[in-house]
């Protein structure tokens, strides 16, 4: 019996780590047969394991989603790996993610045996948490973070809408590669298909990620891996600003208008803060324009000259658009808009 329940879960353990395994090969590495290994299999179903077979010559089993997250079996290396990883994700900048870290690593800590207890607990007493350096990171839906995960996982095609540093939308469909977090953010390393390039997307400028069931045969990156993508990507990307403003109005009515790409913070009834960070100074000056209230600029001073030379713009346009006006106006007789009068039909 000891025999029979001790290969059952390492027949668990194996079907947790690969999508699909050939019936033989999974009984080989059992060190049973493939009759021993159907009755075993049939031992897991009992217990609520949903185990798909696929029968035929090159047939084999896979483990499908159930109901339900069942138990896993981890080994000693997975368990500290995790708590670890557990210990991380509780300063993690995604959003929602924190809480949940922190209730999941009490109950791995709990059950976790004595000997890798004492190994977490030294790994997490070593260790000094360091900034994740750059500014906080917008949120990320932990949804969305698993659909672009599972694409990138499954070399599964991948659509999503993705607004650009400069405020333009665009529909992306690309072959992604690899999820990469750097200086609190999160990136997606991935092929563009219409732009026949890759590109790296930051998350929490991508939307409505959908996979399409289209699968493609992973193209090489032109890089040694994809973070090294992604920082050789941002050392060459212009040096962003850091925006701060005082605005004229209610945080709620400038969160509804650009609260999206900003962040927005009540100073009082009538008052708000906005800090918003652009690679560009083009995107904060239309931004601003549009909330149609007055604003103190408190950084950077570069944006005031810019302000200033699109005040000054605007004004040459809005006069040589009042000059021909006046014109008429000045002319003997007429009035500005005014018609003659050609008598009735």
């Amino acid at each position: 019996m000891a025999n029979t329940s001790t290969r059952t879960l390492r027949l668990l353990s194996l079907l947790q780590t690969h999508r699909y395994w050939p019936g033989a090969e999974l009984a080989d590495r059992l060190g049973t047969s493939v009759r021993t290994l159907r009755r075993d299999i049939d031992r897991l179903r009992e217990l609520g394991y949903p185990v798909e077979a696929q029968r035929g010559v090159d047939g084999g089993y896979q483990l499908a989603a159930g109901a339900a997250l069942p138990p896993l079996v981890i080994d000693d290396e997975e368990a500290v790996a995790l708590a670890v990883g557990l210990q991380a994700a509780a300063e993690s900048p995604l959003e929602g993610i924190a809480e949940a870290s922190v209730r999941m690593l009490a109950k791995v800590a709990q059950v976790m045996p004595a000997r890798l207890r004492h190994r977490v607990e030294a790994l997490r007493a070593m260790t000094v948490p360091g900034d994740w350096g750059g500014p906080a990171g917008s949120g990320i839906a932990p949804g969305e973070l698993v659909v672009v995960a599972l694409a990138c996982r499954d070399s599964e095609q991948l659509r999503f809408a993705y607004t650009a540093a400069d405020g333009r939308h665009a529909e992306r469909h690309v072959e992604p590669h690899r999820l990469v977090c750097l200086a609190r953010r999160w990136y997606l390393v991935a092929y563009d298909l219409a732009r026949h390039d890759w590109r790296t997307f930051r998350l929490d400028r991508l939307t409505a990620p959908q996979g399409t069931e289209v699968r493609f045969r992973p193209r090489e990156l032109p890089a040694p891996d994809a973070a090294e993508f992604v920082r050789a990507g941002l050392k060459s990307a212009p040096r962003p600003y850091r925006v701060e403003v005082l605005v004229d109005a209610p945080a709620a009515v400038v969160r509804d208008r650009i609260g999206r790409w900003s962040t927005v913070e009540e100073v009082d009834a009538e008052h708000c803060r906005v800090r918003m960070t652009s690679d560009s100074l083009d995107w904060p000056t239309t931004a601003l324009g549009t909330l149609g209230a007055d604003f103190r600029i408190v950084e950077p001073p570069e944006l005031v000259d810019r302000v200033d030379d699109w005040g000054r713009r605007f004004n040459r346009a809005a006069r040589q658009a009042q000059a021909p006006c006046r014109a008429q106006a000045d002319m003997p007789g007429g009035e500005a808009g005014s018609t003659p009068d050609r008598g009735e039909a």
